[in-house]
């Protein structure tokens, strides 16, 4: 299969800031890719570098075939980008935004009214196609936006956080959406996202990004194999240094990551595990609270490749952006 996107040693830097450090990857035709991590940590600026908006600093990158340092033009008409922030003009109807969008692009009102209304129909915004958009909710609003990225007939479309600010049953509409699109027209998709549940649902493969490196990139459920079959958690009052010494001398956890008095474990057949575990902790003198076995997720992915949760990792940004003083982490 032909990757629809090459990213090789890509590297984007804004004055002494290094965005984007070294990442390469690739995204197969028709493939739902994602890059996941916390705002600030690249994904955007990886997207608008493909997109043509921004230019690289070093390395190399082409989407459909094309260089993004090449025929920019040719590029953009392989292209459809729903922005991270919304971008419909309120004093117009659905219909009359989809039209402006068409016509930028040169399509002759035969064939735009047909394509307009091929993409009301996907999204299933037929029947408020005439309403004005101040009469949209957030989540019709961003069915409307996925719409006009698909006006172009794009081989590519680039998602930028396409459930942002939404409620939890408004973006899961907008996931089902998503993967029908994918599946029924063959789009390939990269998509952004911070949301760990959203990269699991909808992507094929997904790049785990901190600190504008990538860390880990695979499937979603081989990302969470590779911690083992279970995770044991033990909220710890105290010991917990003394537990860890003990625990780092077995040969049946494969992970152990200490975060505010939570000591997460990864193993196979925790279930069997948790009677031996608790009789280790009694031998380090730990003050176990309380025990919580679970299946692994891509929160615990995140947290043992980088040492943090995504959240935290968001603050750390906002923080270092301000003291920078840099433009706020979500924009790049």
């Amino acid at each position: 299969m032909d990757p629809a996107i090459r990213v090789e040693n890509l590297v984007k830097r804004f004055d002494k800031t290094t965005a984007v450090d070294q990442v390469s990857f690739e995204v197969f035709e028709g493939e739902l890719f994602g890059l996941l991590g916390p705002n600030g940590a690249g994904k955007t600026t990886i997207i608008n570098i493909l997109a043509t908006l921004i230019r690289l600093t070093s390395g190399y990158a082409e989407v459909a075939g094309i260089s993004v340092t090449g025929n920019r033009d040719a590029l953009r008409r392989q292209i459809g980008i729903v922005f991270q922030e919304p971008a419909l003009d309120l004093r117009l109807t659905g219909r009359e935004n989809l039209q402006f969008h068409a016509m930028m692009y040169g399509l002759a009102k035969a064939e735009r009214n047909e394509r307009i209304a091929k993409v009301l129909e996907l999204v299933d915004l037929q029947d408020k196609a005439d309403l004005l958009m101040e009469k949209y909710s957030g989540g019709m609003k961003r069915r409307l936006e996925i719409a006009r990225g698909l006006i172009q007939h794009p081989k590519v479309l680039f998602l930028d956080e396409p459930t942002l600010g939404l409620d939890a049953q408004t973006r899961r509409h907008i996931w089902d959406y998503i993967r029908k699109l994918n599946r029924e027209k063959l789009v390939t998709i990269i998509l952004t996202t911070h949301y760990m549940e959203e990269a699991d649902y909808l992507c094929e493969r997904v790049a785990i990004i901190d600190w504008g490196k990538i860390v880990a990139l695979d499937t979603p459920a081989h990302l969470k194999d590779t911690l083992g079959g279970d995770m044991v958690q033990l909220e710890i009052a105290a010991g917990e240094e003394a537990l860890m010494t003990l625990l780092r001398g077995t040969d049946w956890i494969t992970s152990i990551q200490l975060h505010d008095g939570l000591l997460s474990l990864a193993m196979e057949r925790g279930d069997t595990r948790i009677p031996e575990l608790m009789t280790l902790a009694r031998q380090a003198g730990a003050d176990v609270r309380s025990v919580n076995l679970r299946k692994p997720s891509l929160e615990d992915v995140f947290l043992h490749f980088t040492g943090h949760h995504i959240r935290e990792k968001e603050a750390a940004l906002e923080h270092r952006s301000h003291f920078a003083g840099h433009p706020r982490p979500g924009k790049t």
